[in-house]
């Protein structure tokens, strides 16, 4: 599905070059469960939004279902990512003033071919997937951090995305709200998704089939659960 080879990123300020990924190569295949982890500034965050094609690669080679992406423009690139890829955030990113169906829907209002009522009856669908039916018309202010994180899975989900990139989706919540979290990726797994987490926590990275590690912008270990 996707394929990076020799990725490097850096950012020029005012002279100032800080280098971020030193030459990352990395396949993810379909169906795959993975994890990234490393401690605060090694370069897991970057590596999450140029793959999910948030931010462009200084140098290297980005292959997304066979696709060279590494030259496309700005408008072919957010076209790409709004069909094919999906996001979950430790912040959430609702919108306060919207109600919970209506945040799960917003995704498909840049789709021509949705209407509103297909959108928001794609809505209910994915929301009782997650266990939120009985909260469709509360506000995010109404309903709780785990609650509202798995609304944030619900909007990622509602494209019908290839790929479903979360980073550090439990870091604002507490345990409990965390497993049930990451039972919901683990599930949504199961049924054919390919999930990428990024955290820092090495019991939610064991969730994964295969975790990642990097460090000073470089992976140093990339391992399979066995079995």
């Amino acid at each position: 599905m996707i394929k990076i080879k020799n990725i490097k990123k850096e950012y020029n300020i005012e002279g100032l070059v800080t280098k971020v990924l030193n030459g990352v190569s990395l396949e993810i295949k379909k169906g795959e469960f993975i994890s990234i982890m490393g401690p605060s500034g090694s370069g897991k965050s970057t590596l999450m939004h140029i793959l999910g094609l948030l931010d462009r690669a200084t140098n290297g080679t980005y292959l997304f279902n066979s696709q060279d992406i590494s030259g496309w423009d700005d408008k072919k690139l957010a076209s790409m990512r709004n069909s094919k890829v999906g996001f979950v955030f430790q912040s959430f990113f609702l919108l306060n003033r919207t109600n919970i169906l209506d945040n799960v829907a917003l995704p498909l209002s840049y789709t021509k071919d949705q209407t509103t009522i297909n959108s928001r009856q794609r809505a209910k669908t994915i929301l009782n997937s997650v266990n939120l039916s009985h909260r469709l018309q509360h506000f995010p202010n109404q309903i709780s951090g785990g609650e509202k994180q798995r609304v944030a899975i619900a909007r990622a989900l509602i494209n019908k995305p290839s790929i479903v990139f979360a980073d550090e989706p439990t870091g604002n919540l507490d345990s409990n709200s965390g497993k049930q979290i990451m039972k919901i990726f683990s599930d949504l797994n199961k049924q054919g998704n390919t999930i990428v987490v990024v955290t820092h926590d090495i019991n939610i990275a064991k969730k994964a089939e295969r975790i990642i590690k990097i460090k000073d912008g470089l992976i140093i270990s990339d391992n399979k659960k066995r079995g």
